[in-house]
């Protein structure tokens, strides 16, 4: 009957240890538990967990049960020191059944006193993680001759298998979030990089100043007003504010007011409380709380509606709002940067814009100038898209021939940046050579108001306009030199210097 009684405790034990164990992911506090639960159902007088630090080669109390914490950091063991030392070195179980007897025992802790008046069983079992022993367990018993230790030993080798486990899973969650981090910490400094503004394309005078400007007002919590036609970079140019100031390490959050119908874009942009409105079954933070401590861009914003406008008024002075359906008012420590392509005095004038709000975005304005008025960054811009997407998809591109560059300069580009950089993409997409070539060009750049030229209407003017495209791309490549480039096009000199004369080439202006 005694046995039964034994089983079944010792069955209960391992039951609440494994609920222990499993209720929490700190590794320490699970731990704890455990060592409680034996106290309380196996009578243990005192335990401990040790385990093994690899690289000091030196093992140390992680948890123990009826130690002080100075008793605890006097608990460290070199590899073969001591019953526990030589336990993890050997990683085979000791049994003490009289602990005064035994001259291994070194009551490092000094927490065994007076054993000559109670005698202390002890035995200690290693924790062993894929055959590598990682630590121990070991406790003290009062002492009774008609103890079973091996059934004790039994029983605390499966305890020690469930601390193994625990403590493995606790090493590779570890090994997740150091994982993690770092891997947060790349991409962090790798949108920092990406979004530097050093990163925008352009050398022209007018993106010179621009550059000033993202410099004079990054490192201020300034609100920004980036104003420009569609294309021009806008966003880019946020990005650039925000990776530039001491809110980098924060989230940077967009919102293109002009997307979100007027029923939206207020529960977008403060949140709502569960129930404020049909389809609200769950507390939902808004975009002011999402960037908490970093940057929200607000891009459009000649497009907002007039009641967002005026709770937007609030949150640029008093710095606090409340959820949709809400009355807690929150703090909002964000910055804001707005962008535009409207014409926001006009929008004033007609009163669709509220002028106490354009007074506080306009604080620090920047304009981004169209791209026909920064033409010297054309050849800039075209040669990073050329270099981007022919690595992207894997094309050998080197380079614009002169023909396209000339109709690339002559267009005027009313999409900006952004039809520049869709219809390089497009060439390089179409281009089966090493070179982009007029014909690559979309048809709006092939037109007579974007050439300066007549319109290519027969099989005849079209061949010699390749022709003379490809005579122009060899003179260059050979540096003015025809005989060269007759090598180049498996032709002859005569006939290329007859071709030279015959299109009006003037190939000096090749040579270096």
């Amino acid at each position: 009957m005694g046995n039964k009684l034994s089983e079944i405790s010792k069955l209960s034990t391992l039951v609440e240890i494994s609920q222990v164990l499993s209720s929490t992911i700190d590794l320490k506090e699970g731990l704890a538990k455990l060592l409680e639960a034996l106290e309380r159902r196996q009578q243990m007088e005192r335990g401990t967990i040790t385990l093994l630090d690899q690289n000091r080669k030196e093992i140390a109390i992680e948890v123990a049960h009826d130690l002080t914490p100075a008793q605890v950091e006097r608990g460290r063991y070199k590899l073969g020191e001591g019953i526990t030392g030589t336990v993890v070195a050997s990683g085979r179980p000791v049994i003490i059944p009289k602990l005064s007897r035994e001259p291994m025992f070194l009551n490092r802790t000094g927490a065994r006193r007076n054993l000559h008046k109670r005698e202390l069983s002890f035995i200690c079992v290693p924790i062993i993680i894929n055959s590598q022993t990682v630590g121990a367990l070991s406790i003290d018993l009062k002492f009774h001759k008609e103890t079973n230790f091996n059934q004790k030993l039994e029983f605390l080798t499966i305890t020690a298998s469930m601390i193994a486990r625990n403590v493995e899973l606790n090493r590779l969650l570890e090994l997740e979030k150091t994982r993690l981090l770092d891997e947060n910490t790349y991409l962090k400094q790798e949108l920092k990089e990406k979004y530097n503004f050093t990163n925008i394309i352009g050398s022209s005078s007018s993106i010179r100043a621009v550059y000033q400007l993202i410099t004079q007002v990054a490192t201020t919590n300034t609100t920004v007003l980036i104003r420009g036609e569609s294309g021009t970079g806008k966003e880019l140019v946020a990005h650039a504010v925000h990776y530039s100031s001491e809110r980098s390490s924060k989230p940077f959050v967009k919102v293109n007011c002009a997307a979100l119908p007027e029923s939206l874009i207020e529960s977008e942009l403060f949140g709502y409380e569960k129930g404020a409105f049909t389809g609200a079954n769950a507390r939902k933070k808004g975009r002011f709380e999402l960037a908490e401590g970093g940057t929200l861009f607000l891009d459009e914003i000649g497009d907002l509606s007039s009641s967002t406008q005026v709770k937007l008024l609030r949150v640029l002075q008093e710095r606090e709002f409340e959820r949709v359906g809400g009355v807690e008012t929150l703090k909002a420590n964000v910055r804001i940067i707005t962008a535009t392509n409207k014409d926001l005095e006009k929008a004033i004038e007609k009163g669709l814009f509220r002028e106490d709000l354009y007074y506080r975005l306009n604080v620090f304005t920047i304009y981004l100038p169209p791209l026909r008025e920064r033409r010297t960054d054309i050849l800039l811009l075209t040669d990073h898209f050329l270099e981007k997407y022919a690595r992207e998809h894997n094309k050998p591109i080197k380079r614009v021939s002169t023909p396209a560059i000339d109709m690339l300069m002559c267009y005027h580009w009313p999409g900006n940046v952004r039809e520049l950089e869709n219809c390089m993409e497009r060439a390089v997409l179409i281009c089966d050579g090493g070179v982009i070539h007029a014909h690559h060009l979309p048809p709006t750049l092939q037109t007579a108001e974007a050439s300066n030229t007549e319109p290519r209407l027969d099989l005849i003017t079209t061949v010699e306009n390749y022709e003379k495209d490809l005579i122009l791309d060899a003179l260059k490549s050979s540096r003015g030199n025809q005989a060269k480039a007759a090598v180049l096009l498996g032709s002859t000199e005569r006939i290329i210097n007859y071709k030279v004369k015959k299109y009006q080439i003037d190939y000096r202006r090749f040579r270096s």
